[in-house]
């Protein structure tokens, strides 16, 4: 039986993590009704976004933004500040028993409110957040899974058959200590041989699957993940093997969460057969279009050629040229 009727809940949520989420769970675990506000101050990120992080963890909550009442961080907080969310909470028709922070201004926002207060141990970290925004990749292991989808670095390496995509995405994540997404495509043609017939549907499947398989490595152990392609180059397949331009919503799929790097691989190198492929007359084309398909888009690319090792050294200076992984 939960002991409070309503609670609520303040933070920015900037970014969210690991401590968050342990007072969340917390909060509602003794609240029947807990009401999350997410302050929508000057952060970098969307407030909308930082609500759907909240929601995501917290699904049994009723989370909502509020406007940033007093302009400064938490432990700045006076009698004042606590009063203009006391009065905030009561214009949304609420009337909390209970407060619940991880922070001393929790008792005096309570004592405005008429409220318990209760005050949770954030035991699994002790970084407030602006100390985690200072140094992303440091504090990577105390970001809760949405966020870490939020701040990773996606690189996506694309390119026409046996131009060496597999062998440098592999390279490269190994360099950079990043985490390596396989291509889907690749498996799913081991499975159906070169006789299947391809539909739109197939590649529908597939770039469902290369991109859920790039967003949970996302929300894994390492600040960064090189793909061996995307649903972006899915739609260049589907034109190969359907004749048609791919669905829109196969592109929209990339488009959702773009990688902060393309990587075409060239295809100066020797065709290698390896029994599943049969565009070795096609591999200008397809590098062509890939080409065109890059050059036509926001998200920055390189084209890499020469040995392996060359290769890895420019995608290597290219991701470091284009890290999205910036304080904040």
């Amino acid at each position: 039986m939960s002991q409070f009727d309503a609670g609520v809940v303040f933070g920015k949520f900037w970014p969210l993590h690991l401590g968050h989420v342990e007072l969340l769970d917390r909060a509602a675990s003794i609240c029947r009704h807990l009401h999350v506000f997410v302050d929508d101050g000057p952060e970098d990120v969307a407030v909308a976004v930082r609500v759907r992080w909240v929601e995501e963890v917290c699904p049994q909550a009723s989370v909502r933004s509020c406007p940033d009442l007093c302009g400064h961080e938490s432990e700045y907080c006076s009698r004042n500040c606590s009063e203009a969310y006391a009065a905030f909470v009561r214009s949304q028709g609420l009337v909390p028993d209970a407060v619940i922070s991880g922070e001393r201004y929790g008792a005096t926002l309570a004592t405005c409110l008429k409220a318990a207060s209760i005050q949770i141990d954030r035991s699994r970290t002790e970084c407030r957040g602006r100390e985690i925004r200072a140094d992303i990749t440091g504090h990577w292991a105390l970001l809760a899974p949405p966020a870490r989808g939020h701040y990773c670095q996606r690189v996506v390496v694309v390119g026409a058959e046996s131009t060496g995509t597999t062998t440098l995405s592999h390279d490269l994540a190994s360099h950079l200590g990043a985490a390596w997404v396989p291509e889907y495509g690749r498996a799913f043609t081991e499975q159906n041989g070169l006789d299947h017939t391809w539909t739109s549907a197939d590649f529908v499947h597939i770039a469902e699957r290369q991109t859920r398989d790039i967003e949970a490595a996302a929300r894994g152990d390492h600040a960064i993940v090189v793909s061996d392609t995307d649903a972006r180059a899915t739609a260049i397949w589907h034109e190969r093997y359907v004749g048609s331009p791919a669905p829109s919503y196969v592109v929209d799929l990339a488009s959702a969460a773009p990688p902060s790097l393309y990587i075409l691989t060239a295809d100066e190198i020797p065709f290698v057969q390896d029994g599943y492929r049969d565009g070795e007359h096609i591999r200008g084309w397809m590098t062509a279009r890939f080409r065109e398909m890059l050059a036509a888009g926001d998200v920055p690319f390189v084209e890499v050629s020469g040995s392996r090792w060359e290769r890895l050294r420019t995608a290597a200076a290219a991701v470091e040229r284009h890290s999205r992984l910036v304080d904040g």
